[in-house]
C-alpha cells in the first residue's frame, strides 16, 4: 500500500522455475503504473545502494527467484493512483524463454503475508505489493 500522491511502489514475489533451463524475467507491467523496472539492492560498507537491472533476474533450472525487501524487487513507477492494502491489479511478467504471463497482484501492509501462489507455464509466483 501506498500513502496519497506517492508515484512509486515496490513489488515482491517468488518465481519457482520448475524446467530443466535457467530462465530470466526480463520486464513487468502493473496495469496501475506508467512503467515497471527490475531492481537490485544492496548495502556496501553501510551505503545503501538501489539500480536498476537491465537484463532482468535469472531464475535457476528447478529453483526459485526471491524478488524481496533489501534484494532483487520490482519498482512500480509513476503509480496511477494509490494502492490500497486488500486490493489487487493486473500485470504482466515476460520471461527470456516462457515468455509473457498474466498475474494478479494482491497490495499489501509491510509486513503483511506473502500472497497465494499461482503456476503458469513452469512457474509459480508469489505476489505482495508493499511499499518502499
Amino acid at each position: 500500500m501506498t500513502p496519497a500522491g506517492a508515484k512509486v511502489g515496490g513489488g515482491y514475489l517468488t518465481i519457482e522455475n520448475e524446467g530443466k533451463e535457467a530462465d530470466r524475467l526480463v520486464s513487468a507491467t502493473a496495469e496501475v503504473a506508467g512503467r515497471v523496472e527490475i531492481h537490485e539492492m544492496s548495502v556496501k560498507d553501510g551505503i545503501m545502494t538501489m539500480r536498476m537491472l537491465p537484463d532482468g533476474v535469472e531464475i535457476p533450472a528447478d529453483g526459485e527467484a526471491r524478488l524481496a525487501p533489501g534484494g532483487f524487487h520490482l519498482m512500480l513507477m509513476d503509480l496511477k493512483q494509490p494502492l490500497k492494502e486488500g486490493e489487487s491489479f493486473k500485470g504482466t511478467l515476460t520471461f527470456a524463454k516462457a515468455g509473457t504471463v498474466d498475474v494478479s497482484f494482491k497490495i499489501e501492509g509491510m509486513g503483511g503475508p506473502k500472497g497465494s501462489d499461482a503456476g503458469h507455464d513452469g512457474h509459480s509466483h508469489d505476489h505482495g505489493m508493499p511499499t518502499n
